[in-house]
C-alpha cells in the first residue's frame, strides 16, 4: 500500500532529504495555529511519546467556548536534544539545548529557520530506525 514517493528521504540519504523535510516543516510557519497542530499531529506521531510538549494560554473567552486555547510553547525532547519554540504576541522565537539526565548544559536562541533545520535533522534521523516514524514523516511531507 505504501508508494515510493521520490522526494522521500531514504535511510542515510544525503543532507538534501533532511532540507527537504526542513521546508516541509517551514511550510506552515506563518500560521501559527496551523503550524503548530502538524507539529503536534505528524510530529508527535513520529516522534517517541512524551517528546512533544506543550503549553497554552487559555483566555476566558477559549473557556467558554471550551477551546483549548492558543500555544505559547512547544518542546520537542530527543535524547540529549531539547528544541524549545516559544510563541509570543504572534512572534516565533527558537531556542536549542543540550541536556544530559534532566539538566540542561547548554541553551542557545536559534532564529526560526535554524531551529527547523535542527528538528528536521533529529525528525530524519528518527525515521530512519523507527517505521511508524517513518510513515509519520511522510505524511508529512505529502501534506496530508
Amino acid at each position: 500500500m505504501s508508494s515510493h514517493h521520490p522526494a522521500l528521504p531514504e535511510p542515510g540519504d544525503s543532507p538534501a532529504s533532511v532540507e527537504l523535510l526542513a521546508a516541509a516543516l517551514r511550510r506552515d510557519a506563518a500560521d501559527l495555529e496551523v503550524y503548530t497542530q502538524v507539529l503536534t499531529g505528524a510530529l508527535a506521531d513520529a516522534l517517541p511519546p512524551g517528546s512533544v510538549a506543550i503549553e497554552r494560554k487559555r483566555a476566558m473567552a477559549d473557556r467558554l467556548a471550551g477551546r483549548e486555547g492558543r500555544v505559547t510553547r512547544l518542546e520537542v525532547s530527543l535524547g540529549e536534544q531539547r528544541l524549545v519554540l516559544h510563541l509570543s504576541a504572534g512572534r516565533l522565537s527558537g531556542e536549542v539545548c543540550k541536556e544530559v539526565r534532566g539538566v540542561i548544559l547548554s541553551r542557545r536562541p536559534a532564529a526560526l529557520d535554524e531551529w527547523v533545520g535542527e528538528l528536521a535533522r533529529v525528525v530524519a534521523a528518527r525515521a530512519e530506525s523507527d517505521a511508524r516514524a517513518r510513515a509519520a514523516l511522510e505524511r508529512l511531507l505529502l501534506g496530508k
